[in-house]
């Protein structure tokens, strides 16, 4: 199905909107103009209509800030998203990467919400996968990472106030109470071999020089889509819980040689069409790759509990 023709395409355009500002905006002050904004997203196979009305809904949830200056009407990213912006895309091209070492111990958050509280509940369990964590138990949920005070940020803010939050070693555990347990990772082991066999086609073609600026810049987003499932259903576990041929490590490897690789004629993508509006904005444009991330350029942490609207598509 097209993306034009989507039956969630609302909610679908405006993450297309935010992950193009995410990968080619960042947090520049300028607004673009919506007729330059129109003609990018149309490159996804989205109507001018739909493409304005994305726009005004993100407008109006205060993601993007209208402006208007005679007839024309441009968008901007609000200071606030811009940063929350950054920390989205630095969560996603971390992913994977290794560099994090792990203590041995869990972060655990055992909690009581009434049956009643339903949309409390679903709002609690909501954040906490966002923090990497998963039931263990009904009420009992694990990580493997010390996020223990945001843990406790995101219990306080919901007001639940029947719930304790420990970092401990596990003593003994049977099969179903191994913290691992919380995790499938039989269903995350698919889900890594169908990544990789899916964008392994499009590798080849990155390495031959065989992509143009126009597919690349849709290739790239697409891509970006893909991977932006993978931190919302794994936690990262640490590589002493996981079975030697784990395929995180391909995968990602995959996705930084694609993604980085496709940057430069991406950002010609977006440039040219936005120099079809204006010139001087075009110029502004620019693509980070993996490696700027981890050389900790324009890093920045998403504050506790806070989940952003900027997503890749189908999010």
């Amino acid at each position: 199905m097209a993306l034009a023709e989507s039956t969630s395409l609302p909610r679908h355009s405006q993450r297309l909107l935010g992950t193009l500002l995410g990968d080619y905006w960042f947090w520049r002050p300028e607004p673009l103009p919506s007729a330059a904004l129109v003609e990018i997203m149309a490159e996804f196979g989205l109507a001018e209509q739909a493409a304005r009305a994305a726009m005004r809904r993100a407008a109006a949830r205060g993601a993007v800030v209208a402006t208007r200056s005679g007839r024309t009407t441009a968008y901007g990213v609000p200071a606030r998203t811009r940063e929350t912006v950054v920390a989205h895309l630095t969560r996603l091209l971390r992913f994977g990467a290794g560099d994090r070492r792990w203590d041995g111990r869990w972060t655990m958050a055992l909690f009581t919400v009434p049956e009643e509280e339903r949309e409390t509940r679903r709002t609690v369990r909501t954040r906490l996968r966002w923090l990497g964590l998963a039931p263990l138990y009904d009420g009992v949920w694990v990580s493997p990472w010390e996020v223990g005070d945001r843990v406790a940020a995101v219990l306080a803010d919901l007001g639940v106030e029947t719930a304790t939050v420990v970092r401990a070693e596990v003593v003994t555990a049977g099969a179903a109470g191994d913290p691992v347990a919380a995790w499938d990772l039989a269903e995350l082991r698919e889900r890594y071999t169908a990544f990789l066999a899916e964008h392994a086609g499009l590798r080849e073609r990155v390495r031959a020089g065989r992509v143009d600026p126009a597919e690349a810049l849709v290739a790239r987003t697409h891509l970006m889509t893909a991977w932006r499932e993978f931190p919302d259903v794994d936690p990262e576990l640490p590589p002493e819980l996981l079975p030697a041929d784990w395929p995180l490590p391909a995968a990602r490897a995959l996705f930084v040689e694609v993604y980085d690789g496709l940057g430069p004629l991406a950002e010609r993508r977006f440039a040219e069409l936005v120099g079809k509006h204006d010139p001087a904005l075009a110029a502004l444009a620019a693509h980070r790759t993996s490696a700027d991330v981890l050389r900790g350029e324009n890093a920045t942490a998403i504050p506790a509990g806070e989940e952003p609207w900027i997503g890749p598509i189908g999010e």
